[in-house]
């Protein structure tokens, strides 16, 4: 027998309140600069306005979370599960009142699931509650001790990685923090062998672990986003499904901001200098952890073009200042500065879902012409690799 905390709940319980300050013009003007803990433990350095929006946003998910229990009083407990069963039965189904009870869930996930309810939100819509009734209860438990002390590639990178996720968090970057982390990333490395472990996963895992309160769902929850939710190919060893992703949005910047797209290549600014990043870790090294979250309720309920909608929408935002510049590393900061002080989800999720659109039929189709042009480029760098080699040997 073994003893093992896998099911119990994580010992995070940081939920601090945000700072309400009511500043004056001279104040903002003055751009003070507030320090405090956000709802996930991670420190927040911004502006005094910076911290009126945080507790407007709070105020908005308070409201948004009557609205949910407002739901569930009337149509009662997981009703969303019942309109989600629905809604994927559409194609067979030309059931108006089926089609309108689909779209109101979308446009209420789209405002936001409240954090009290969003692990089992989470955990029934991705499907990681399908995936996870598929298999023994004592998987997770059996799988994390049967590999625990075993070392390979991944589990050495992972290690590498661990002091370098989120330093300085209370309890992610402590002994405990670093366990569970490394646990959940150990166990997916030997589920999926194809896989194994990509850096930005660590970042991915711990913000499942902070949300989700256990180890094992937040592992079924890892499993389904890329194994589900996510493009096979993301995160395999040579990388073949960023590389084609970072190939289509520069095609959609293209086509949705013709004109920033030009600029950008005038000035040698190719957008995988800050996308990469973004979509290896779903923005969780990009945007506030509210912010991220938001974004994550959408992923896990649309799937995977939600990125797109995203990154599209960070550069609509600041395309104007974009066109002012001149140098990468100026568009580079002006990105960085949006994202990371991109304190109010709704000013971002309004600018991905109501001005940008694209059909996701035409996202699979750009990705399917890409992965033609990826594939002849990786195995030509590959051919060029093994002939260096060979020269250098010889």
């Amino acid at each position: 027998m073994y003893r093992t905390q896998r099911k119990t709940d994580l010992p995070l319980e940081i939920q601090p309140e945000t700072p309400i300050l009511r500043t004056s013009i001279h104040a903002r003007r003055a751009n003070i600069v507030v320090k405090f803990q956000d709802p996930y433990g991670f420190m927040v350095e911004g502006n005094v306005d910076d911290v009126n929006i945080l507790n407007d946003v709070r105020e908005k998910m308070r409201e948004q979370e009557k609205v949910w229990w407002a739901m569930e009083a009337s149509k009662g407990v997981d009703w969303y599960l019942q309109t989600y069963a629905s809604s994927a039965a559409l194609k067979s189904s030309l059931s108006f009142s089926v089609m309108v009870n689909a779209m109101a869930l979308k446009k209420l996930i789209r405002k936001g699931i409240p954090p009290a309810l969003r692990p089992k939100v989470w955990f029934s819509l991705s499907g990681a509650a399908k995936k996870k009734s598929t298999v023994p209860d004592s998987y997770y438990n059996d799988l994390t001790f049967a590999v625990q002390d075993k070392v390979t590639p991944a589990t050495k990178q992972i290690d590498h990685d661990l002091p370098r996720t989120f330093p300085g968090h209370p309890w992610l970057d402590t002994t405990e923090g670093h366990a569970a982390v490394r646990r959940v990333l150990v166990g997916y490395s030997f589920r999926d062998s194809d896989v194994g472990y990509c850096q930005g996963l660590n970042y991915v895992a711990a913000l499942l672990l902070l949300v989700m309160k256990t180890e094992e769902e937040a592992f079924w929850m890892l499993a389904v986003l890329l194994e589900n939710v996510l493009v096979n190919d993301c995160y395999t060893d040579n990388l073949s499904g960023c590389h084609v992703d970072q190939r289509v949005f520069k095609d959609l910047l293209t086509k949705k901001c013709p004109r920033l797209s030009a600029h950008l290549e005038i000035i040698g600014f190719d957008v995988s200098l800050v996308a990469t990043e973004w979509f290896i870790c779903l923005f969780s090294k990009s945007l506030p952890s509210e912010t991220t979250m938001r974004v994550w309720d959408v992923l896990f309920y649309e799937g995977a073009k939600v990125l797109f909608n995203i990154a599209l929408a960070v550069f609509k935002m600041k395309e104007e200042e974009l066109l002012m510049t001149h140098h990468v590393g100026d568009a580079i900061k002006i990105i960085q500065n949006t994202t990371h002080h991109q304190f109010d989800p709704d000013d971002l999720l309004t600018v991905a879902f109501e001005q940008i659109s694209f059909m996701t039929t035409n996202l699979s189709k750009q990705r399917k012409k890409q992965e033609t042009v990826v594939m002849a480029e990786l195995d030509q760098r590959l051919r060029r690799l093994n002939t260096s080699k060979l020269s250098v040997t010889s």
